[in-house]
């Protein structure tokens, strides 16, 4: 655990010095920082790490004495957290002033007066694309659940603790679901787009994917935390696994799977819309059209329509889940 711990205070080390070296210093200052003073940054940074109590990836590990205060990690937190958001200042070019150009607020004048302008004559086109988004949504969380909830028990730890080979299936599993929503919908849909063609097919199955590896995680994070009073009851008459589990855990999470489930759906309808930018069907498809070639008037026809419906539907589901509690 040591060993981890240093090399966790190595890496974040490294990416303190190169934030410093190659962002901050050059902005600021116009200057190059040499290789040695780099490195010399670098050992420095390992060597006030190297006690226990001045570890950040040991405190990270749960290593660290936590009763022993240290001002030397306490510093080097410090310091890692002012250079990560010195550099984001940096990377992301924020310029408040700005907002307060000429340019800007004339440019910005303008299309919110055509945003506020809305052109109604493409209601009934926008109408009908909501529908579409709206359904790929909800088809979408239909095809999700089922699939979720047969995928949450084998990802659940107390389910799958008893052998090696149920512990090897819990963590691939769970890397695997780890990947699929480390990656965005808008990339799915992408993908989907090219396997599939352009439409709603294509992004139902990116929202498919991205429900499945977001619920089935909720679902088993709500198995693993049932009482396990009931479990050990059932079990002791002699139950099988399979029974236990439908008679002794499904009856604790149903109404939570429930309440995931429509917030989940709340959230397809939004994520439908982004991915119709980069061809999954819907209302955002044509939205995007109308974006690029400037006709603001008829963007806000559809802001305002996507608002409405979005906000509708949310107000929906939080009384629904509210119902369920």
């Amino acid at each position: 655990m040591r060993i981890i711990a240093t090399l966790l205070d190595a890496i974040l080390g490294s990416i303190v010095v190169s934030l410093i070296t190659q962002i901050i210093v050059p902005e600021l200052f116009e200057i190059a920082v040499p290789l040695w003073l780099s490195v010399g940054l670098f050992v420095a940074w390992l060597v006030a790490s190297a006690r226990p109590n001045a570890s950040i990836g040991g405190l990270f590990l749960g290593m660290a004495p936590k009763a022993i205060p240290s001002a030397v990690r306490a510093n080097l937190g410090w310091l890692a957290f002012s250079v990560a958001i010195v550099s984001g200042w940096i990377i992301t070019e924020i310029a408040p002033l700005e907002f307060f150009s000429a340019d800007g607020l004339q440019g910005a004048g303008r299309i919110f007066r055509d945003l506020f302008s809305p052109e109604l004559g493409v209601v009934g086109e926008a109408l009908n694309l909501m529908v579409e988004t709206i359904f790929t949504a909800l088809m979408a969380t239909v095809v999700a659940v089922p699939l979720s909830f047969v995928l949450s028990f084998p990802a659940a730890r107390n389910v799958m603790s008893d052998t090696t080979t149920k512990k090897s299936v819990y963590l691939g599993l769970r890397a695997l679901l780890n990947i699929m929503r480390s990656m965005e919908p808008i990339i799915w849909a992408i993908i989907f787009s090219v396997w599939v063609g352009l439409g709603p097919f294509a992004g139902m199955l990116a929202l498919v994917v991205h429900t499945v590896a977001s619920l089935t995680k909720q679902y088993s994070e709500q198995i693993e935390d049932v009482d396990e009073g009931p479990i050990e009851a059932i079990s002791a008459t002699g139950a099988t696994k399979l029974q236990v589990l439908w008679f002794a855990i499904v009856p604790q999470c149903v109404i939570p799977f429930l309440s995931f489930t429509i917030y989940r759906w709340d959230i397809n309808v939004r994520m439908a819309t982004i991915i119709g930018f980069v061809g999954g069907g819907g209302i955002g498809s044509k939205l995007i059209q109308y974006q690029n070639k400037g006709d603001y008037n008829e963007v806000g026809t559809y802001v305002i329509l996507i608002t409405l419906v979005v906000w509708i539907l949310d107000v929906i589901s939080a009384r629904v889940r509210e119902a369920l509690r």
